[in-house]
């Protein structure tokens, strides 16, 4: 599985076994649940060259990405929300049932091979439909220490705890999980303030800091159009499938107010419909300070050449703002989930960026609003300006935290069930 051999030929000739993590992360749709993964998994053979780390997930874009030696994936049958709520399986010809039912087994045999030290649950304590509880009952069995890891914000804690009573979410967190780590700051927000959890379950909870995000190790290979020669405003919607109307209002403001002082590079996402994304080229064509190109893995590279950034404010593109320190206008959506207009609420009251509040359904965007955001982008301060103490931690808390029990797996030593207390 892993890139390398090196770790697994040291540890033949030591005696010692190479720590083994894997990571589940459900991932229906988006890219965030993903990169988060992507993050942690290279960090983690950073720190411990010889560990092995594989990533189960559903992404049908898992493969474009880079992975660091000992880093490896394993992919699950897809599926995705339809628009009335339900899921359908993605590409298989299977009903939802049996599409969960060979996921599950997949997840279950790989771990079976595996037999990880670490099992760590990105973001939902029991899997899509309850498909990882048979593997964390199976790890934790075997000594694995099993931990969920959430990011800062999940939803608007009414509507998150209605969600975990229906999956028995506070259940599995009782039952089965050593460790929560939260990936930001107390600070800013307790994402599981209000839910009325154990003082046995708070206790496991470590806030760590935001993942610090570094340009890819590869080159970057993909050509960038002209406008990226001078300064110029990055928008990305990450994975693009739901981020037409802000792409569709930044369109609109350089439409309206040719004379905006800066251009714009449009970022659509690998999920971007085909037709919409046809709609806003035809408009973009005509716009001679506005470009865009269908997706780029490596980001991060436009990301640090931007002046300034534009998006919606998810999990993963928050931390690439933060990491490489860019004046960024959030213009949070609020359906499904309240999680983007949390954190850019509690961004912006920590100085950290801006915000844009969209209007509400069936008013206008005002494109002169838009417009007078972009140009108030050329004086607003980075985040570094802001001074936040352990701000982007995470990645460093979280290897400092995995250590003691991949060192203990190394050599073969079984390790006491300690409890973190929480900060």
């Amino acid at each position: 599985m892993p890139h390398s051999n090196r770790g697994r030929m040291a540890n033949t000739q030591t005696g010692l076994r190479s720590p083994r993590v894997l990571i589940y992360s459900h991932d229906t749709f988006g890219l965030g649940h993903l990169r988060r993964s992507r993050a942690i998994a290279n960090a983690l053979v950073r720190s411990h060259p010889d560990a092995s780390v594989v990533i189960i997930s559903g992404s049908p874009v898992i493969g474009s990405f880079e992975y660091g030696d000992g880093v490896d994936f394993v992919r699950v049958p897809g599926v995705v929300k339809l628009p009335n709520g339900d899921y359908t399986s993605l590409n298989l010809n299977l009903g939802l049932d049996e599409a969960v039912a060979l996921r599950e087994t997949i997840i279950r045999s790989t771990a079976a091979a595996l037999q990880p030290d670490i099992v760590l649950v990105d973001k939902e304590p029991t899997g899509f439909r309850g498909e990882i509880i048979p593997t964390l009952e199976d790890c934790r069995k075997r000594g694995a220490r099993l931990v969920l890891g959430i990011r800062d914000v999940m939803d608007d804690p009414a509507l998150l705890a209605a969600e975990w009573e229906r999956k028995g979410a506070a259940d599995a967190l009782t039952t089965y999980y050593d460790d929560v780590w939260v990936y930001g700051l107390k600070q800013l927000y307790e994402p599981l303030a209000g839910l009325g959890l154990s003082d046995a379950v708070l206790n496991k909870l470590v806030y760590t800091g935001y993942l610090r995000r570094e340009l890819p190790q590869e080159p970057q290979l993909t050509r960038h159009p002209k406008i990226t020669k001078g300064p110029f405003v990055l928008v990305t919607t990450g994975g693009g499938g739901d981020g037409d109307e802000l792409i569709d209002w930044v369109i609109s403001s350089y439409e309206a107010d040719p004379d905006l002082p800066i251009p714009a590079l449009v970022v659509f996402g690998p999920f971007t419909p085909r037709t919409t994304r046809r709609v806003f080229l035809e408009r973009i064509a005509k716009l001679p300070n506005v470009d865009a190109i269908m997706f780029d893995s490596k980001i991060e590279y436009l990301m640090k050449k931007a002046s300034a950034v534009i998006a919606m404010g998810g999990y993963n593109t928050f931390c690439e703002i933060l990491s490489l320190d860019k004046p960024a206008l959030i213009v949070p959506r609020k359906t499904p989930r309240l999680e983007q207009a949390i954190r850019a609420s509690c961004a912006e009251r920590m100085g950290l960026l801006r915000q844009l509040e969209t209007p509400a359904p069936g008013e206008p965007r005002d494109p002169s609003r838009m417009a007078a955001a972009i140009r108030a982008l050329a004086t607003q301060a980075p985040p570094s300006k802001a001074f936040v103490p352990g701000l982007l931690d995470g990645l460093e808390q979280i290897e400092t935290l995995a250590r003691p029990w991949l060192e203990a797996a190394r050599h073969g030593e079984p390790m006491r069930r300690i409890v973190v207390a929480a900060e």
